[in-house]
């Protein structure tokens, strides 16, 4: 068994230089149908036996009868740019890696869960002995976590196949609710959405300068409600 501590991440998939990927949802084009959350688990092998993903999308009833509007809310790692995770962590296991990505090098996870009491967002999680034991009787040979750690979204970093640029969750999508781009490109869809003010993040007061934008429509506005 190989002793290598370093980043198990490679590669985002692609070779595309970007110093600032970004995700942006947009909420009323969100069908509610888990085919994302289906995508991710199958990607990077969630616990869904725990009931945990890296990837969930919140079921909201908002307003009061009879005026009421169910709204689906994607909700995932924030990607901040300035994450409470990364500082706290006493290893080094929570990495800033090409493209502005915190992943997780496991094998430096002593999983002391200071990062899961940092985020703002509720985003990580503990991936367990029992978890990889398990993971085992549905990947078999193809089961990639290897000893237990703090799990969470990373765009797929890695794992995106060459060429799509993109993570399961967003080529998964039917209603096209998820996009995902180089926020220094003043061309891509991001960038537009973000610098026409169309996109906006959950909890600005928190100052952590996520990095996963939000489209919300007018009868919800744009004050970007969400739990932290």
């Amino acid at each position: 068994m190989s002793t290598q501590v370093s980043n198990p991440y490679i590669q985002f998939g692609n070779t595309q230089a970007c110093k600032h990927w970004g995700f942006v949802v947009k909420v009323d084009q969100c069908l509610g149908c888990d085919a994302c959350v289906a995508a991710c688990t199958i990607e990077n092998q969630t616990p869904f036996w725990r009931g945990l993903f890296r990837t969930h999308v919140e079921d909201l009833e908002l307003g009061e009868y009879p005026n009421t509007q169910r709204v689906f809310v994607p909700r995932l790692c924030m990607q901040c740019e300035n994450p409470p995770c990364y500082y706290v962590c006493p290893t080094g296991a929570t990495q800033i890696v090409a493209g502005g990505i915190v992943v997780v090098d496991e094998y430096k996870c002593m999983g002391c869960l200071y990062c899961v009491e940092a985020c703002p967002y509720g985003a990580r999680y503990f991936y367990t002995y029992e978890d990889i034991e398990k993971s085992k009787e549905y990947f078999g040979l193809n089961s990639i976590h290897v000893v237990p750690h703090v799990d969470k979204c990373t765009f797929c970093y890695g794992t995106a196949p060459e060429g799509t640029y993109t993570p399961a969750c967003v080529r998964t999508c039917p209603g096209h609710a998820r996009v995902f781009g180089c926020l220094d490109d003043p061309n891509s869809e991001v960038s537009i959405l973000v610098n026409t003010g169309q996109a906006v993040v959950l909890n600005p007061e928190l100052n952590v300068q996520p990095k996963v934008f939000y489209v919300f429509n007018r009868q919800l506005g744009r004050g970007g409600g969400g739990n932290s």
